[in-house]
């Protein structure tokens, strides 16, 4: 049996005229109530937010507003292609105005478009609910749960994960809608919200598309309108959204080819798996402490071995009244419905997907071509919820309009079993006194939603008595059960670091040095190491430049060199490698790291440091200070080139005995030319301008030539020209940029065009094929 929509609710009405105007508005106030402890700045969204998307809004901002392109930045990992980063925001819409707009984003901007995006998907979520004929209290129920419960709440500092959450609903409803009508104008716009939330490139924006597809092909087989009606919407929809992602998407698989994780093995995707206790948050939300004291949390996956997720990712908490409506209504009319039969086998899809490990179907799933790609099946909790608000949404509009008649005794009953059962596993586990407070909480919050479903089956309440009862409900449920806590919400002040204005005195210290050594070939770098986890990327923010950072993703050719990894938090984060074995080493000052500001001695993180190798300079707060004082400028002129095997470098970590002042490693024939007799000054460089994505220097060379080494990070999307003429830019010293110049004077500017560099490298690759 398949539902099909009557020509009212084609025309935008439904059959019993329900108060949609009426339930937006109570949703925009409860969101407003919901999200004000963010928004009037007395905390913040912490951790990924503040470390990791803050900085790259600065500098986004930053670069806009001081007319330079945002495409490349010099700022962290001696250099990284920002255009081809998922995570730059350059492709996010709400962000790239913000920052075109507001010079200086602040932590509450940051913070208040990401709850608009959730409040915009709930929006589209209750239009989709209208044009399906559901009713209004049901839209308002699922929007809370959809924009305040689950992932959405509990792992909000996932800020892009959050934007892609985001578009869901929006192209949910525009999708079914274009079918519904067979509308190609609503298939375009499905197709370009659909691309803005490709453009995340995150996991959830690619189990997003797997659903869509799967919503295509179901509404292809279950429609009774001929399937030709439905050609138009969904050719429309494909060619507008493929015209919008085909070239970031193009730009982060090249990235993702050079990158540290071109793919993640199964065995490194079980490692994110959620455990199956982690579904006992549906009942009571902080049944495992998640909101306390990280030394409290006692729940998955404390005790999983060889299993790496955050205490919050395995929270999926929604409100008592998104899971007892869901098991209320559950039954034979409740699938008899074409869309809830579709999202209840998305919700079992889900579920499967994200326990990973402990359910043998992800074996089978990961072959999805994408699926290894991404590194944390447990991700899939975002999608979990998306699909349970819908249900619980549905359920309520069938026993509200008498269609599903739940009986007292035993929905009491079931709720009675799984606190039994959320009990007997506390008791398991050595926690069930800790237990006790937020099941008994439970207890009241399921009681409340328990009881008013039972008046609605009732018909005790209806109309706008029952929206404000269920607006009243959520709201009062998520604030307790989801608000602010360690993993969401955290003072401001403490991340004070990543303002612009910021006087913290390390960044002040840093800053004073740096201006007191400039010169004209120097561009020194820093770096920030076991300080706290928020600050690797504050560089992004000050314009400093650092020879590591935090990111996920990095270049490939910088974490062989260096042992580059995610972030600095813990001393034990900062990984070397055999060709950087230590701070003392020739890549070390090739980088022209000069200062290294570290929050523990610096003995604990360099376990093979000597008195002497760095010059302590002083200490702030926790913050050890040193100097690097053989640290080589930005750019230099070589008159020697030895020839090696990059490769072989990096597996030996053995430098050849050379002096790299004047010599240079390429993968090229050697050649040298003898400085003997010539002034001092005879091979010199200096910097003319250096931007984003363009750098300008003057360089000259000695009888016979040399080689203008530029020591930022080498890429292929960089272009040189030699006095206008075009050069190449030779990789040198494994990680770094030469162009070959001859005797003289000359200027030489590096541009970076990566438009430019995407189509040599594809028509090499295609030049390569067989």
């Amino acid at each position: 049996m398949t539902t099909t929509l009557s020509p009212k609710v084609l025309a935008g009405t439904t059959t019993r005229d329900e108060p949609y105007a009426l339930a937006a508005i109570l949703f925009l106030a409860g969101a407003a109530l919901l999200a004000f402890p963010w928004l009037s700045g007395r905390v913040t969204i912490p951790w990924d937010a503040k470390a990791h998307f803050q900085p790259q809004f600065a500098f986004l901002a930053h670069a806009l507003h001081s007319g330079q392109s945002p495409f490349w930045t010099p700022h962290v990992f001696a250099g990284m292609p920002q255009i081809a980063d998922p995570q730059s925001l350059i492709f996010a819409p709400f962000f790239l105005i913000a920052a075109a707009l507001v010079p200086e984003p602040s932590f509450i901007l940051e913070d208040a478009i990401v709850f608009a995006m959730l409040a915009m998907g709930a929006l589209a979520l209750m239009a989709y609910f209208r044009d399906r004929g559901w009713s209004a209290a049901g839209a308002l129920l699922a929007a809370f749960a959809f924009a305040f419960g689950g992932s959405a709440a509990w792992r909000i500092q996932h800020t892009g994960q959050i934007m892609s959450l985001s578009w869901l609903p929006v192209t949910l409803w525009l999708l079914a809608r274009a079918l519904d009508r067979s509308s190609a104008a609503y298939g375009a716009a499905a197709g370009a919200v659909a691309a803005f939330m490709v453009l995340g490139r995150d996991q959830v924006a690619f189990l997003g598309v797997l659903l869509f597809a799967a919503y295509a092909l179901y509404r292809l087989a279950t429609d009774d309108a001929p399937v030709a009606r439905a050609l138009a919407p969904l050719l429309s929809g494909a060619l507008v959204g493929a015209a919008i992602i085909a070239i970031p998407l193009a730009f982060t698989l090249e990235l993702a080819a050079n990158s540290n994780r071109p793919e993640i093995d199964l065995d490194g995707a079980y490692k994110a798996s959620l455990p199956p206790a982690s579904f006992l948050t549906l009942l009571s939300a902080n049944i495992f402490g998640t909101d306390g004291p990280l030394a409290a949390f006692w729940g998955p996956p404390v005790g999983e071995p060889d299993l790496f997720l955050a205490r919050n990712m395995t929270d999926v908490y929604a409100g008592a009244l998104t899971l007892a409506a869901v098991m209320a209504a559950f039954g034979r009319r409740f699938v008899a419905d074409r869309e809830a039969r579709f999202f209840a086998a998305a919700l079992v899809f889900f579920t499967l997907y994200a326990l990973g490990r402990y359910a043998p179907a992800y074996a089978l799933f990961y072959h999805i071509p994408g699926v290894d790609l991404w590194r944390r099946p447990a991700d899939a909790t975002f999608l979990f919820g998306f699909a349970l608000a819908i249900l619980a949404g549905y359920g309520f509009t069938l026993i509200e309009r008498g269609e599903s008649r739940p009986r007292g005794a035993a929905l009491i009953g079931v709720f009675v079993a799984l606190f039994a059962l959320s009990a007997s596993y506390a008791a398991y586990k050595g926690h069930l006194a800790q237990a006790l407070a937020p099941l008994a909480l439970s207890v009241a919050l399921v009681g409340a939603a328990v009881a008013l479903i039972l008046a609605v089956s009732r018909g005790r309440l209806h109309g706008p008595a029952l929206l404000g009862a269920v607006a009243t409900l959520m709201t009062a449920d998520l604030a307790v059960s989801n608000g602010p806590n360690e993993s969401t919400a955290l003072p401001p002040e403490q991340f004070d670091v990543l303002r612009s204005d910021s006087s913290d005195p390390v960044i002040a210290f840093l800053k004073e040095r740096l201006k007191e050594n400039a010169a004209p070939d120097r561009r020194d770098r820093v770096e920030l190491a076991a300080i706290d986890f928020h600050w690797p990327n504050a560089t992004l923010v000050h314009g400093l430049d650092h020879d590591l950072g935090y990111n996920p993703i990095r270049l490939k050719t910088v974490e062989d060199a260096t042992g580059a990894g995610d972030h600095l938090a813990l001393p034990e984060q900062r990984v070397f490698s055999k060709l950087y074995p230590a701070y003392r080493s020739p890549l070390s000052d090739m980088l022209g790291l000069r200062y290294v500001a570290t929050g523990a001695p610096i003995e604990e993180i360099d376990k093979h440091y000597k008195p002497g190798d760095l010059t302590e300079l002083t200490q702030i707060g926790k913050v050890h200070l040193y100097e690097n004082r053989s640290a080589f400028p930005r750019v230099m002129v070589a008159t020697c080139a030895l020839h090696v095997d990059f490769a072989d470098m990096l597996k030996s970590g053995e430098w050849p005995e050379a002096d790299y002042r004047e010599t240079v490693l390429l993968e090229e024939p050697p050649i040298c030319h003898s400085r003997k007799g010539l002034p001092p000054d005879a091979a010199r460089a200096r910097i003319l301008s250096y931007g984003n994505t363009e750098i300008t220097v003057d360089a000259h060379a000695p009888p016979g030539g040399g080689w203008l080494l530029l020591n930022d990070v080498w890429h292929p999307w960089w272009f040189a020209t030699v006095d206008g003429a075009p050069a190449d830019i030779l990789r040198a010293n494994v990680m770094f940029r030469a162009v070959a110049i001859p005797e003289g004077s000359h200027e030489v500017r590096f541009v970076f065009r990566p438009f430019a560099g995407l189509i040599r490298e594809m028509r090499s690759a295609r030049a390569a094929a067989p």
